[in-house]
């Protein structure tokens, strides 16, 4: 299979293309057939400071179709389209590549009517917008239509992906949003973000 790696730090120059062997997923793990590779900019700032391992594939969230489960996964199957989160946290192998394997809990169902393009901007963005949201003392647990009701959530960087999920999954719960953002343009994707319909 093909594979984007790196082995020493610095910007997009140290990327290069190479050939691996697919792997097997072993016992509560998934092999996912990566559609999408999602880019967050810890995938950049991380290549850019020390190396954690002699040779890392980049990028932490994705999207694909299951090709394959180890023994004991129960939550999906082969053909399955899912969404990936955390692929390269603490392991050498990222999304950068035509297959990743990963333990079951980080491979998760999408929707058909979601795009792959959708499910590979999930990960890490939606997450940490969904954490912030339910952090605050006495707030909820978990989002869903009416958790937030009554309540104004601040949102900087509106215009960011995890400012802009944050903004969607706010709405969705029934809160009021005020967010910041630096002009016009991104005050415009912000404001898109508010009037999303679930």
């Amino acid at each position: 299979m093909r594979a984007i790696v790196y082995s020493e730090t610095g910007d997009s120059g140290v990327l290069r293309l190479t050939d691996r062997p697919v792997p097997e997923p072993g016992s509560g793990e998934v092999r996912v057939r990566v559609v999408r590779s999602g880019v967050n900019p810890t995938d950049w700032k991380s290549r850019r400071g020390a190396l954690s391992h002699p040779e890392a594939v980049p990028n932490q969230d994705g999207a694909g179709i299951v090709d394959a489960a180890g023994p004991g996964v129960t939550g999906v199957a082969a053909g399955d389209r899912v969404w990936l989160w955390e692929a390269a946290w603490g392991r050498p192998d990222g999304t950068a590549q035509e297959y990743v394997v990963l333990p079951e809990r980080q491979v998760v169902p999408l929707p058909h009517g979601a795009s792959l393009d959708l499910g590979a901007s999930l990960g890490i963005p939606a997450l940490t917008a969904h954490r912030c949201l339910t952090v605050a003392e006495g707030g909820p647990d978990r989002l869903a239509p009416g958790a937030l009701d009554g309540r104004t959530v601040l949102v900087a960087g509106g215009a960011g992906a995890v400012g802009n999920a944050a903004i969607q999954l706010a709405r969705w719960a029934g809160a009021a949003v005020v967010a910041t953002v630096s002009g016009p343009e991104k005050a415009a994707l912000a404001r898109a973000a508010g009037r999303t319909t679930w």
